[in-house]
């Protein structure tokens, strides 16, 4: 009984795959002569591979064998065998330059000494006539059409001359926003380089578009539009403003501790404004104050497009406060522009200075104190690669940058510490500075996608002192860690954030940050950190609420949940 079940199975199994073989056809391909090739196929049905033969035969054509001969060595229902002799392979005698202008010709990196005594190659002639007309297209001429004149043959061999018909000069008309966006048509214009009177070029409309993808503050309302009038063009561009200004913030106020007839104002303050008066300019504040002795603050201003020129220029000043230890200040000045389509790069000047607040007791110190008085000048670059979806909110794609900064660190002699304690230190030194961070976001399905980001820095000097550090710690770098939590001349960390979306802007979340960081000021052993957590971000109506919790471990810090971080709040968009 049990033989029988299993010669059953095995018949109905074989009849199967009989009935699906008898479905697919078969077919053998060979090539003789100038070239050899046994190649063995099998498709779905017979038009497919109907399709297949007439791509084989369109490759021998590009490959200069015009008159392939072809011999059907057995043709049925299921099955089909072709020999196809390539036969002689055609060439060039040359080809002329016609009525092309020679200086096209070079633009367009056009070489037509390819096409004197070279076998025939319609691929080679085809992207040879692409770049003709791509260059026309730039040029004022997006009607331009290239073809073969004159053609003649001796045997196996061709020679031809080029005919361009330009057709009518086009020149841009106007820039024209057909959406709600308040952004100025004159900004666009500069931002693009697309000006009245100038050449109409393919390339900066085809750029143009996808470099407003980079600011962040418009969206699309629509597919953009090209219009041709009286040998003019009109970019119609349907754009909308994007609510990303933000303000969040809380103010507190408490009995100051150290004066006892005053209050102490506390709290944190972050206001970002976008596209100022629709000309691009952007400025931002940000300050925040916890306790008596420790504060922040960042003030910034951006103006794009300097005089109507591609040069952006920014200003920044920076404050830290670290309780009664030091006091670090931080003015830079920036000069940016695009270099490639989605690359920008930036070269700045950066004042830093840093001093002692505390001094009582330094009188009596035998060697120098972790913190210190300097001013360091530095000269530097950064430049960011965005190949993101959206820059505002990415869901697909990568971006990455780099900043590098050298300059002389001036050593300022404190009078309350003793002058012999300076006797063997070099006062003036170069230092310099190199920070790098790549992030990627993978995209799984609607629902489900992944954030990474990896990043890392070094500062070097012989005397660096502890406000010459980078802090790390908090929200934007490590969670589950204190703002500003870790001093490091060298660090490394790596996010990993899993998400799952629940609406286009809201999502669950929970992560893991890895971190390695060094602290040479200090003479502390290498910190290896781990911090893990969960949150969520949730879109309202006018703002975001964040809500994030998180648990870490480092050299100083157990992974206890009594020692947790909770980070929420929300912030209004406008």
């Amino acid at each position: 009984m049990k033989r029988d079940f299993l010669l059953r199975c095995c018949l109905i199994v074989a009849c199967i795959h009989s009935a699906y073989a008898q479905n697919q056809k078969w077919l053998r391909w060979e090539v003789t002569g100038a070239i050899q090739a046994k190649e063995e196929y099998f498709f779905r049905d017979s038009l497919v591979l109907r399709d297949f033969v007439k791509s084989k035969y369109q490759e021998l054509h590009q490959a200069g064998f015009l008159v392939p001969r072809e011999n059907v060595v057995r043709s049925s229902a299921d099955s089909l065998w072709l020999r196809v002799d390539s036969g002689d392979r055609f060439s060039w005698l040359g080809l002329s330059i016609g009525n092309v202008d020679p200086v096209l010709l070079v633009k367009a990196g056009v070489d037509l000494r390819r096409f004197f005594n070279k076998p025939l190659d319609y691929r080679q002639v085809a992207r040879m006539m692409e770049s003709i007309i791509s260059e026309s297209e730039n040029r004022g001429y997006p009607f331009a059409a290239l073809r073969l004149d004159s053609l003649q043959r001796s045997g196996n061999d061709f020679a031809a001359s080029l005919n361009l018909d330009e057709g009518p000069f086009i020149s841009f008309d106007s820039i024209k926003v057909t959406g709600d966006s308040r952004i100025k048509p004159k900004f666009l214009s500069n931002f693009l380089q697309i000006r009245y009177g100038e050449p109409f070029s393919q390339k900066k409309v085809t750029e143009g578009i996808s470099q407003i993808k980079t600011l962040p503050y418009l969206r699309w309302e629509d597919t953009p539009e090209l219009s041709f009038q009286n040998e003019q063009a009109t970019l119609y561009l349907p754009l909308a403003d994007r609510k990303i200004n933000s303000l969040d913030g809380i103010i507190g106020f408490l009995p100051n501790e150290l004066d006892g007839n005053k209050l102490l104002i506390t709290g944190q303050v972050d206001i970002a404004l976008y596209n100022v008066g629709g000309r691009g300019r952007n400025y931002e504040l940000h300050w925040q104050r916890f306790n008596q002795q420790s504060q922040s603050l960042l003030v910034s201003g951006w103006e794009p497009l300097l005089l109507g020129t591609p040069i952006d220029m920014g200003l920044s000043f920076s404050l830290l406060k670290e309780d009664t230890t030091f006091l670090n200040r931080d003015f830079r000045l920036v000069f940016g522009s695009r270099i490639l389509r989605d690359g920008y790069l930036k070269f700045f000047t950066r004042r830093q200075a840093g001093d002692l607040l505390a001094v009582n007791g330094l009188e009596n110190l035998t060697e120098l104190p972790n913190s210190g008085d300097f001013r360091f000048n530095n000269y530097g670059f950064n430049y960011k690669h965005v190949l993101l979806d959206d820059v505002f909110f990415p869901r697909r794609g990568m971006a990455a940058a780099l900043e590098f900064s050298i300059g002389n660190k001036n050593i300022l002699q404190n009078t309350a510490i003793p002058s012999e304690l300076y006797a063997d230190i070099e006062m003036k030194t170069l230092q310099y500075y190199l920070t790098a961070m790549i992030e990627k976001h993978f995209y799984l399905r609607p629902q489900w996608g992944i954030w990474t980001r990896l990043s890392g820095g070094v500062v070097d000097n012989e005397n660096l002192f502890l406000n010459d550090l980078f802090r790390l710690g908090g929200l934007r770098t490590i969670r589950g860690f204190n703002e500003n939590f870790f001093f490091a001349n060298q660090y490394l960390f790596l996010n990993v954030e899993p998400r799952f979306y629940f609406d286009t802007y809201s999502y669950f979340m929970i992560f893991a940050d890895l971190g390695s960081m060094e602290n040479a000021v200090l003479s502390l052993p290498r910190d290896n950190t781990f911090s893990a957590g969960m949150g969520l971000s949730l879109e309202t109506g006018n703002g975001v609420f964040n809500f994030v919790y998180g648990l870490g471990r480092s050299n100083t810090q157990e992974f206890a949940f009594n020692l947790s971080k909770i980070h929420f709040g929300y912030t209004g968009r406008f």
